[in-house]
């Protein structure tokens, strides 16, 4: 078909109303349109619609490289991504020197051919004495048990007190029955500072300040 220019479309537009305001123009004749066939309806059917399920599939392209489908391009993927995971633990295994199977050797010492190593032994540390407790009834303090001089001191100091060391002896020996004197002493001076039956510092004052130098 050939294309009309504008003016003749436009004439043929309004020549086109003019008649289907004024009825047929002339030259023009009346043609009956064909009615349908008794049941024809009836026979006509509505198409089902189309899934978008199935439109989908025939809608997505198909692998043209090696004629594989979707789903076993995947397939084929996860395969290999699997094998080479086994590969790389089994390389792991198999490597030597792990740190779970090595233990640590000592460095061979250098020792003299034929001979046996030297065996080194530490020097001995000296540990400090731990300091003597002091004695709470003070330095000098005599008890049961001691002897010499100072213990002779005190036997005669104690026979210058009346009635506490009657006829005692003065051998120079903390006896017994120098430590009943003793207690005797601290008891009827109200002596409180030593034990009972010592010669500490307390009892030594009292005592010489009673006896003199």
């Amino acid at each position: 078909m050939r294309r009309r220019r504008t003016e003749s479309l436009a004439q043929l537009m309004r020549e086109h109303e003019e008649a289907m305001a004024g009825g047929i123009p002339e030259g023009y004749e009346s043609v009956p349109l064909p009615r349908p066939a008794p049941g024809a309806e009836d026979v006509t059917q509505e198409l089902p619609p189309v899934s978008r399920r199935r439109h989908a599939e025939r809608t997505e392209p198909v692998d043209q490289g090696f004629g594989f489908g979707p789903n076993l391009r995947r397939a084929a993927i996860a395969v290999a991504v699997s094998a080479a995971a086994l590969v790389g633990f089994g390389s792991a295994l198999l490597l030597p020197g792990s740190a779970e199977g090595d233990e640590v050797r000592p460095a061979p010492s250098a020792t003299p051919t034929g001979g046996a190593a030297p065996v080194v032994t530490p020097a001995a540390v000296p540990t400090p004495s731990a300091p003597a407790a002091a004695d709470p009834d003070g330095d000098g303090t005599l008890r049961e048990g001691a002897s010499g001089p100072e213990v002779t001191e005190l036997q005669q100091r104690l026979l210058r007190i009346p009635d506490v060391y009657t006829n005692g002896a003065t051998n120079g020996t903390y006896d017994s029955t120098l430590t009943e004197a003793v207690a005797r002493f601290q008891l009827w001076y109200g002596i409180r500072g030593d034990e009972t039956g010592v010669y500490g510092n307390d009892t030594r004052k009292d005592l010489e300040s009673r006896t003199g130098s």
